[in-house]
């Protein structure tokens, strides 16, 4: 959808754009000038937001109607993003959990789980890293979670994936280094998303302080990010709990955890 001339407009690509902290980038980035690609399952929720977007902030915006736990897709976008001559940032931010006793989940939950959050994610950071290296510029922000600090029982998986996230981000950035590539784990807390729904997790006793809206979130990885911040833990609170966390034994949380967690099934 192109609201005209994009000339020296700054480019992006979101992934899971159609909700959530995947909207609130594409809107946050099409405010700052950027022209975009969005990719979601929802053809009707992209069409929406892509009018939306250029009637706001004209910007050109283009939709990819993928779903990403699916091989072939993920490899139409990633000669979307091969392709591009300009992209200066990827937001990897698709992504699921699942909620239940690992041993009774359905294990093609967990594969896609593992597909979308993990295999999708890399595959497209491995996409966009060549160009970006030999135009001496560009960031990724790959959203991990605070989930992925310690094991998760009842959301294992989930949160398995995004240990990994974490990990496999702040390996590359050191890899990344002097080449002007910034890369970023962004890893909030508990979010007002569709996402608690969907895993089926019962969020209604916690705290308004807990709580961040999608668009705070961002707001804060995009400052974090041009300060050079690789692992982001967006929110105060979020980062006192975080730092906490870390002076607590394993086991300890893990009992924690689970007991939350347990009580907490939709």
């Amino acid at each position: 959808m192109d609201a005209g001339p994009s000339t020296n407009r700054r480019s992006a690509l979101v992934t899971g754009a159609s909700a959530g902290i995947g909207q609130a980038f594409a809107e946050r980035l099409a405010r700052d000038g950027y022209s975009l690609t969005v990719v979601a399952r929802s053809q009707e929720r992209l069409d929406a937001l892509a009018r939306r977007l250029c009637a706001d902030h004209c910007v050109e915006v283009d939709i990819i109607v993928a779903d990403l736990t699916r091989s072939f897709d993920v490899s139409r976008v990633e000669d979307c993003i091969r392709d591009s001559s300009d992209l200066d940032l990827l937001v990897n931010n698709a992504g699921f959990g699942t909620y239940g006793r690992f041993a009774e989940l359905p294990p093609e939950g967990e594969i896609a789980e593992i597909n979308l959050n993990v295999v999708a994610l890399v595959r497209l950071t491995r996409a966009a890293l060549p160009g970006m290296i030999g135009r001496g510029g560009g960031a990724l922000i790959n959203v991990s979670s605070m989930a992925g600090f310690q094991a998760a029982p009842f959301n294992a998986t989930y949160g398995a994936t995004k240990a990994y996230v974490t990990s496999f981000t702040e390996a590359i950035s050191e890899e990344l280094r002097d080449t002007g590539v910034r890369v970023q784990a962004l890893c909030p807390g508990f979010t007002r998303t569709e996402f608690q729904d969907r895993a089926g997790i019962d969020v209604s006793g916690l705290p308004s302080l807990a709580w961040m809206s999608a668009e705070a979130v961002v707001d804060s990885s995009l400052t974090a990010l041009d300060s050079g911040d690789v692992v982001h833990v967006p929110g105060f609170t979020n980062r006192l709990v975080s730092g906490a966390a870390g002076l607590v034994p394993r086991s300890l949380l893990r009992w924690v955890g689970g007991k939350a967690l347990a009580s907490r099934g939709g």
